[in-house]
């Protein structure tokens, strides 16, 4: 009896000693990374499709799990993705920039492993290299909260969580943006701007929805702009945004008619489906652009609607010193809510930044010059070179 119990015990504490050790959940991913034929503006140009998709395939993940995405790259250039927003922690050889990684040379593979460590909300993946951003390769990374973690609003189902990217768009392919920049000239204004890649106009025949919605129900649109220059406002026709999410931190859920979003920028709302059902736009329009305004509309459908979309679009923001100020006081609205738990139950310490003593003081300058013929940035006199495919062996 005594034998059995002592066995019993050694059961429990190699239990829990494993429980202790167990590992946060994967997340498996595998892409492959071609060159595609898209139109977002009507003319056809080559993009950069991962598995075929753009935008991208979504990164659905939970706080704290461990994420693994193994990138084929089929272009015929090294290739690096970054996850923008994510915490790197002591691991920055992940975080796929130029000079803390060697890029994904052409017919290989590099499997990328980080862990989205106490982090929830809205970000998104793009590729560094060579301005590849301006050909595709972006998509979502949506990081929700565990269950355990109560968020501050009625949590939409899965199917109901809709990712949405606007942003400026160029004609000219990347490679010929490049060569621009390098020359030293700036690439100047975009053709446009699109959502999700497409880009529509008001009565257009032949334009299928963006979403389906039900009426009565609440909806999350987890909206970033990818853009690589312009600002974009973003608004629903007949349909208030109530905003709950930026980047990582709930806000106190203010209530917009609209929305700037700037680039590099990640939001969510909660939008609810109260209206008659028929066809509404969601438009979305460029800021602050000189002499040219560009804008495009996405159909979101209500089922068994009846009735296109009225052709009366919601008003855009002011523009030029009177828009700045409404962005500005716009951004000045936004309130983190510090009643909301955070991405784990228990955090540690508090922080007390002004009992710091401050013992070093580092100043930063930007200057810009010719190197070779081409233009180039530093910071400090030092700027970043990418190595020859033949150290990248060595």
């Amino acid at each position: 009896m005594e034998r059995t119990s002592l066995m019993i015990v050694a059961l429990l504490v190699s239990l829990s000693v494993v429980a202790v050790k167990a590992e946060d959940p994967y997340v498996f991913y595998e892409w492959n990374v071609t060159y595609g034929t898209i139109s977002p503006l009507g003319v056809p140009q080559q993009a950069i499709l991962i598995n075929g998709q753009f935008p991208g395939p979504r990164i659905n993940c939970t706080s704290n799990n461990n994420i693994v995405v193994n990138v084929f790259n089929h272009l015929d250039e090294p290739l690096l993705f970054t996850w923008n927003g994510i915490q790197q922690r002591k691991n920055s050889w992940q975080d796929g920039t130029p000079g803390t990684m060697c890029p994904i040379m052409p017919g290989t593979n590099f499997t990328y492993r980080f862990q989205v460590k106490d982090q929830i909300g809205s970000f998104f993946y793009f590729p560094t290299t060579d301005l590849h951003r301006a050909a595709g390769g972006f998509g979502p990374i949506n990081i929700h909260s565990r269950n355990l973690i109560p968020i501050p609003f009625a949590r939409p189902a899965p199917s109901d969580e809709y990712d949405v990217f606007v942003g400026d768009w160029y004609n000219k392919g990347y490679k010929s943006l490049k060569k621009i920049l390098d020359e030293g000239r700036t690439f100047g204004r975009p053709d446009g701007i699109h959502i999700n890649g497409k880009s529509l106009k008001v009565g257009d025949k032949d334009a299928q929805p963006l979403f389906t919605v039900e009426a009565g129900k609440t909806y999350r649109y987890r909206f970033c702009n990818a853009g690589l220059r312009t600002s974009v406002n973003v608004r629903f026709q007949g349909h208030p945004m109530k905003l709950v999410e930026i980047e990582g931190s709930h806000t106190v859920q203010n209530v917009y008619e609209s929305l700037d979003l700037h680039v590099g920028q990640c939001a969510s709302v909660l939008v609810t489906a109260d209206q008659e059902a028929k066809d509404y736009y969601l438009v979305a329009s460029s800021r602050f652009l000189k002499n040219e305004k560009f804008s495009t509309v996405a159909i979101i459908r209500y089922a068994n609607g009846k009735g296109p979309a009225s052709s009366d679009l919601p008003a855009p923001p002011p523009e030029n010193t009177q828009g700045i100020a409404w962005s500005m006081n716009q951004f000045r609205s936004y309130r983190w809510n510090l009643t909301a738990s955070a991405a784990r139950p228990n955090p540690q310490g508090s922080y007390h930044y002004g009992k710091i003593n401050i013992t070093r003081t580092l100043k930063i300058v930007n200057t810009r010059s010719q190197v070779d013929g081409k233009l180039r940035f530093s910071l400090n006199g030092i700027s970043h070179a990418n190595s020859s495919v033949v150290d990248y062996f060595a």
